[in-house]
């Protein structure tokens, strides 16, 4: 019961920091102004994801102390996320060099494998496959590919909050399923509070963006979730992989069309698939609620066959993905937006 009450005080304190936080960026001229990339109309406050940021710290924190996280998952979590948001909030108020923001996501990501101990043992059709140095360069690359796509992705009102929490609720599901036996599950759960909490200012108009440093925050820790999961058991990795699919698809396909028309990926851009549907049907909040639809009645039914033994992890991901990927490319991911 302490333990739900926390979680209530956690959802309530993001809620009244982003509230503070727009105040502050109201005062300080703080504004993201609409330019020819913007898939918004009006000048709107940024940097509220600082209020996701600051109340996950303060609750890893807490379960640390009460006991309900090992060391390792509390210092991956810690100091990638610290630094990750610290990186962020930088850029949001002056930009830096792309070189260096992405020399501190490698370190960051580097910093949560050495804690958790690299990837485990993974099953892959049939096989188990023990990491090595290959395998965990692709974990390091996906922790940053994670972090940024989930950055990129969040360009229109309440979507980033609305994958947090759906990608946690299923993640506590999946967990249940697995018949996890430990405290696993307070992470997602804290995680989808704060969002919650942020939400609220965030959603079906939006009164303050998120920022680099909250969606940043947010990637990494989803993607640290992913790899801690497949510590419990190698199929909540392909789990948590499939959960994050809408994501992951929408981004990648987009960078590599880019990529292929030579285009300057590394710029903003308005061409993701959500931003093309988000100006057809003249408004976000359908499209928003759309990833949270896909997550909750799509990705996670095939998550739940994974995590159950019934379909293996890669098979899982190829079904989970491939509706989503023509869905996608229907939506024109990756051409310019007009």
């Amino acid at each position: 019961m302490i333990l739900w009450l926390f979680f209530i005080f956690i959802a309530a304190g993001s809620l009244m920091l982003t509230g503070s936080f727009r105040r502050y960026a109201l005062a300080r001229s703080l504004m993201d102004i609409p330019n020819e990339r913007s898939s918004h109309c009006v000048p709107t406050p940024r940097g509220g994801g600082a209020a996701i940021v600051l109340c996950i710290l303060a609750g890893l924190i807490f379960l640390k102390a009460a006991g309900y996280m090992p060391a390792s998952f509390f210092w991956a979590l810690l100091g990638a996320g610290t630094l990750v948001a610290i990186i962020g909030w930088t850029d949001d108020r002056k930009d830096i060099p792309a070189r260096i923001r992405l020399a501190g996501h490698f370190i960051a990501a580097g910093w949560a494998l050495f804690w958790l101990g690299g990837l485990p043992q993974l099953s892959l059709a049939g096989m188990q496959i023990n990491p090595g140095l290959i395998l965990n360069t692709l974990a390091l690359l996906y922790l940053v590919w994670l972090l940024n796509l989930y950055n990129f992705m969040d360009g229109i009102d309440g979507i980033a909050g609305i994958e947090a929490i759906t990608v946690c609720a299923g993640g506590v599901a999946l967990w249940l399923l697995s018949g996890g036996n430990d405290f696993f599950w307070t992470v997602p759960v804290l995680a989808a509070c704060a969002a919650a909490g942020f939400l609220f200012w965030n959603f079906p108009k939006a009164r303050i963006f998120m920022g680099d440093a909250g969606s940043g925050f947010l990637g990494i820790l989803l993607g640290v979730l992913s790899i801690q999961a497949a510590w419990i058991s190698p199929e909540l990795f392909w789990a948590w992989l499939i959960l994050l699919g809408a994501f992951i698809v929408d981004a990648t396909i987009t960078l590599l069309r880019r990529i292929w028309r030579r285009e300057k990926f590394y710029q903003a851009h308005r061409s993701h698939a959500y931003q093309h549907a988000a100006r057809k049907y003249g408004a976000h909040w359908p499209v928003s609620l759309a990833f949270g639809a896909i997550n909750l009645l799509w990705l996670l039914p095939v998550a739940a066959l994974v995590t159950a033994g019934l379909v293996d992890g890669i098979f899982g991901l190829i079904i989970a993905y491939v509706p989503i990927a023509g869905t996608a490319i229907l939506f024109n991911a990756g051409k310019p937006g007009k």
